[in-house]
């Protein structure tokens, strides 16, 4: 099946439009594009130079993808943004292009869904069954794990990283780091314990679950120093990934950690 664009769009060559591609009316798709299979733009929505976007994406009416970043230093070069397969990105999203540092790629990976007026910004890796809800905003440089959820009107700082599995609640200002499996909120965020619920539907076994609670409570609600209580989890938890995991995320930071209310 051929593309189907709607006439008043505008393509730009060279750009690469895939088979069982919609492309609707008012769109404008810049040069050295690619839009891969299945993928549908509903109506007025601009695709800027140098984007990729993967197969089986819905986008809608006035979303832009892949201007130019709001950030001083941006000189022009040739940056660009790819986005993976199956991700749904809702009204009057705004996805920037990398700025003068990095990979030279804003980057969104797959089954994602993104909520309207959601901003992310140059630099930012997505990873996968990311939930962003209305107006939730990402600095330059935001890392975020896979299946995560950010709520509404959040704000995310920039070279903040959000661990997988971890929950931000709405309204709230993320300045550091979140660990994954956490929920962090307030408008200087601060943990809340773990992210039970998600956990479960996410199909986590009871006994992970239980042993993350527990180096959850030694890590950040013990008195001991952080260097302690890394070891003593580390003592106590020898054989678990995911708190190895927890722990790695750790030692990684470089902007600090969101901790206990």
């Amino acid at each position: 099946m051929q593309p189907d664009i709607h006439p008043s769009a505008i393509i730009n060559d060279p750009a690469s439009i895939d088979d069982d591609v919609v492309i609707g009316p008012y769109c404008i798709v810049g040069k050295n594009v690619k839009i891969k299979k299945g993928t549908r733009l509903h109506s007025n929505i601009i695709i800027d130079d140098n984007t990729e976007i993967g197969e089986n994406c819905t986008i809608y009416p006035f979303t832009s993808i892949g201007l130019p970043p709001q950030d001083m230093k941006y000189d022009g070069r040739e940056t660009g943004v790819i986005i993976g397969k199956e991700n749904t990105i809702r009204e009057y999203i705004t996805i920037h292009r990398a700025s003068v540092s990095g990979d030279g790629y804003t980057r969104i990976g797959d089954n994602n869904y993104l909520m309207a007026y959601v901003h992310i910004a140059h630099d930012c890796y997505l990873g996968n069954h990311i939930t962003m809800a209305n107006v939730a905003t990402l600095a330059g440089h935001v890392i975020v794990g896979d299946h995560t959820v950010i709520g509404g009107l959040a704000a995310v700082h920039q070279f903040t990283r959000i661990g997988a599995y971890a929950m931000i609640g709405g309204f709230s200002g993320v300045a550091q780091d979140v660990p994954p499996y956490t929920t962090a909120s307030g408008p200087r965020a601060r943990l809340y314990g773990l992210n039970t619920i998600g956990l479960k539907r996410y199909g986590f076994p009871d006994d992970v679950i239980m042993n993350l609670k527990r180096a959850y409570k030694i890590i950040f609600r013990s008195k001991l120093t952080l260097k302690e209580a890394i070891k003593t989890v580390e003592e106590d938890f020898p054989d678990i990934e995911e708190i190895k995991k927890l722990i790695r995320f750790i030692e990684e930071n470089k902007r600090g950690i969101c901790r206990k209310t």
